[in-house]
């Protein structure tokens, strides 16, 4: 099979919506003849606390649903425990900022569900494959995956570096995707309501 070109590649970064944000993420190169694992060795190697911050962020998107067919009686319920929720969240918050490495660390310049860019001082060569930490704060999760380098750009005196997510699990490229239409919400938001403060 023969191996897929830059277009290929900078097409399957784009399949998925990307929004331009910053994010705390941890990249470490890993060694010449680095073999991908498959997804259940993925899984088996996955830092507890990022299985754990999967797991909850799946059980929070499930267990308030079956309570918009209460109707009315059920807002306080709900109020309740997304007041909980926003607790757990929190001790979650807590326990992954500890598996953030300053050493390793990198901030982004876009996110989506293929990829990432991050900013760097130095390129790095295409092809490469990485392992990455990713820190999604906002959501109280974080993503563990490896990536492919496709292209390292120069802009300004920085390097951005694309990054085409090469093994993921599906549940976390799926967070990742909502956590980008998320953000795009709030940013949408926050202008709108710059626009409506610089009118008045």
């Amino acid at each position: 099979m023969d191996p897929l070109s830059l277009e290929q590649k900078m097409a399957q970064f784009h399949e998925f919506f990307t929004i331009k944000h910053q994010l705390n993420v941890n990249m470490i190169p890993v060694a010449d003849g680095f073999q991908l694992p498959s997804l259940d060795d993925l899984v088996s190697q996955m830092p507890y606390a990022f299985k754990m911050a999967s797991e909850m962020s799946s059980i929070d998107a499930q267990a308030l649903r079956p309570l918009r067919n209460l109707g009315e009686h059920a807002q306080d319920l709900t109020d309740f425990l997304n007041h909980q929720n926003k607790k757990l969240d929190l001790m979650m918050s807590f326990i992954l900022q500890q598996q953030d490495d300053p050493q390793h660390r990198y901030q982004s310049v876009e996110f989506g569900g293929g990829g990432l860019v991050l900013k760097s001082d130095a390129p790095l060569e295409d092809g490469s494959i990485v392992e990455l930490k990713i820190f999604l704060t906002e959501e109280s999760a974080a993503v563990y995956c490896f990536s492919e380098v496709i292209k390292s750009e120069k802009v300004d005196d920085d390097y951005h570096i694309y990054l085409l997510f090469s093994r993921i699990r599906e549940e976390d490229q799926e967070l990742l995707v909502r956590a980008s239409l998320h953000m795009q919400t709030i940013q949408l938001r926050a202008r709108s309501k710059q626009q409506n403060n610089d009118s008045n």
